[in-house]
This record gives structure tokens, sequence and C-alpha cells, in this order.
């Protein structure tokens, strides 16, 4: 059950060296923002009756790939409508390095063009 930890950290320290990025907790979540956008939901620091393990994330082009996860769904409080996808971190998953191109679909989709053009240059 611990290894959900081990790529929510992956996840999270990915997230943070991406352009002008920083972690916030509103709500007392753990959120990763670019230009005061939340771009990454990572939840809780730890599971309790109501939260799972899982990772948010906006994915206008993977949306379909994502939601054939097992437990995936379209976020909640409309956000599912506008592509964003929670995936449980607690059952199968694809490659990590498919989650981190997931992170970088959703900076990309959230972040400024000038950001994104800086991260595309480096």
């Amino acid at each position: 059950m611990d290894g959900w930890r081990e790529v929510r950290e992956t996840l999270r320290e990915f997230a943070l060296r991406l352009p002008e990025c920083y972690e916030d907790h509103p709500w007392g979540d753990t959120v990763v923002k670019v230009n005061k956008k939340i771009f990454l939901f990572l939840g809780v620091e730890e599971p309790t009756e109501k939260w799972r393990p899982s990772v948010g994330v906006k994915l206008p082009e993977s949306n379909g790939h994502a939601l054939a996860l097992p437990g995936a769904r379209p976020s909640g409080y409309g956000l599912g409508r506008t592509g964003w996808v929670t995936i449980p971190l607690t059952g199968p998953l694809p490659e990590t390095e498919v989650l981190l191109d997931w992170v970088e679909e959703s900076y990309r989709a959230v972040a400024p063009k000038r950001l994104v053009a800086r991260l595309d240059t480096s």
C-alpha cells in the first residue's frame, strides 16, 4: 500500500521542477500551481476513510487514456467537464513516465504560453 507514497512524491518533485511552479495547501490538500492556477492535485498527506491516495490532472489530449485506468474518473466539482481526471494511486498504474507525461500535459494546459515556451527550449 505504501508504494503510492513514492509515486506521489515522484510526481510532486517533477512538477516543482517545471518553470515557476510552487506547492500550496488550500483546503488542507497539497496542490502544485503555476501562475496561481492549480495543475496537479496531490490530495492530503495521509489517507482517511474519505480520502484514498490519488492525483488529479488536466488532460485535454490524454483524457480518454487516463479514464481507461481502473478506478480513474472525471474529477468532481465540475472539473471533469473541462478534462480533469482523478487517478487512484492504489491500483494498477501505467509506467511512471506516463504519469510524468500527464503532469507535464496538465502544466502545459494551465501555464501561460511564455512558460510553456521556456519548457520547450530547456
